[in-house]
């Protein structure tokens, strides 16, 4: 088996979407091409994917594009696993699999696609399969899971799937030879699948998310992201917490995808020009450490966590001292006041986090090295 730089390492992930083409797996892979490795990124086609990368992407396309094709395929995927059988027999094709020498598969998903594919892949191979697990359904209680789906009829639908997606993830997840997954919270949830599970947190990117202080003439408070129902309880205690304070020149600034969205090339200003970033949460949600946590971290932005997850969240805004986590809306307006008082005398704030070097993705990269180096030596 080659190691070291010589190894070629098959990436296998879901289809990487616009704006951010799921940053994790695209920064590790070029991390590892600049070590020395050989890297192919395969996914499933889906649209144009116009991000720049180093490395050879292959695409598989699954589906025609019209509603009847999806309809049909996604019944069948549930009664045969028709995703993951057919996209590794056309990856096995397409990539002539069989004549070229891989050392290792590593799959990153959010769900059991492309998770079975892989499995598939790295048997035909017969090489170490690499599971990094970004997400779990479990990690949000099931009525708020559901709030898409709140029409009677589609709840038994919903949960059927969902119990079939949990069932196929967690027998792929038992025969890896390696697990890595987002937050110690998931890490504790996948352990008693597979030992050899081990912590490596999203991060952010240093080249885009670093410290800048950019003097502003109003105060702002900023959210970026998608709102979820969810999320709109904890919206409504930050507004009601600015209103009671009554300062004049503090502006909510509001981005979602679908109203007043960022510019993914345009993140890093939009955080360095904040006076505090917004993450909006709920007690009921496990693990769930959003990006836009260590985006802020990487700008030395101060982090205004509300309600607090009581859980991994909360407990890493302590750790890296990068703000407040708190259910209480007088706690929220001392915040909000502190930082208010600290941008009027400089124009700007800044949060003097600690570890913040930690949560960078070249180091959460070389951590994930470390894991792939223990499997690729493994006898």
């Amino acid at each position: 088996m080659a190691h070291g730089s010589k190894a070629h390492i098959l990436v296998v992930t879901d289809p990487p979407a616009a704006p951010g083409y799921l940053p994790r797996v695209r920064y590790l892979c070029e991390y590892l091409t600049r070590k020395g490795y050989a890297v192919t990124l395969l996914t499933e086609e889906y649209g144009v994917m116009e991000f720049e990368r180093s490395y050879p992407l292959v695409t598989i396309p699954m589906y025609s594009g019209s509603t009847a094709d999806w309809a049909v395929k996604t019944v069948w995927t549930l009664l045969t696993d028709w995703h993951n059988r057919v996209f590794a027999q056309k990856a096995v094709h397409q990539l002539q699999i069989t004549n070229h020498k891989y050392d290792l598969v590593l799959c990153s998903a959010f769900s059991d696609f492309p998770l079975g594919a892989a499995e598939r892949i790295a048997q035909v191979l017969h090489v170490p399969l690499h599971c990094d697990i970004r997400d779990l359904d479990e990690q949000v209680d099931d009525s708020t899971y559901q709030y898409r789906h709140r029409t009677w009829w589609t709840m038994p639908f919903r949960r059927l799937y969902r119990a079939i997606h949990i069932r196929r993830r967690n027998s792929v997840i038992r025969t890896a030879d390696a697990v890595t997954t987002v937050s110690p919270w998931h890490q504790a949830f996948i352990q008693p699948l597979n030992t050899n599970t081990h912590l490596v947190y999203n991060g952010y990117d240093e080249a885009q998310f670093c410290p800048e202080n950019i003097p502003a003439e109003q105060f702002t408070i900023t959210y970026i992201g998608s709102l979820f129902e969810w999320q709109k309880p904890a919206l409504e205690i930050v507004k009601q917490a600015i209103r009671e304070l009554n300062y004049t020149d503090i502006h909510l600034d509001i981005h979602t995808p679908q109203s007043n969205p960022v510019p993914h090339h345009q993140l890093g200003d939009a955080i360095r020009r904040s006076s505090i970033m917004l993450v909006l949460t709920a007690p009921n949600t496990h693990g769930m450490l959003t990006t836009k946590f260590y985006e802020a971290l990487g700008c030395a932005k101060p982090v205004l966590c509300v309600p607090s997850d009581q859980g991994a969240l909360a407990e890493l805004i302590a750790y890296t001292h990068a703000g407040i986590a708190t259910d209480d809306k007088e706690a929220v307006k001392t915040f909000i006041a502190e930082r208010y008082h600290e941008w009027q005398q400089q124009s700007f704030t800044r949060q003097p986090a600690t570890h913040r070097e930690q949560f960078s993705r070249e180091a959460q990269s070389a951590r994930l090295e470390e894991i792939i180096l223990s499997l690729l030596h493994h006898d």
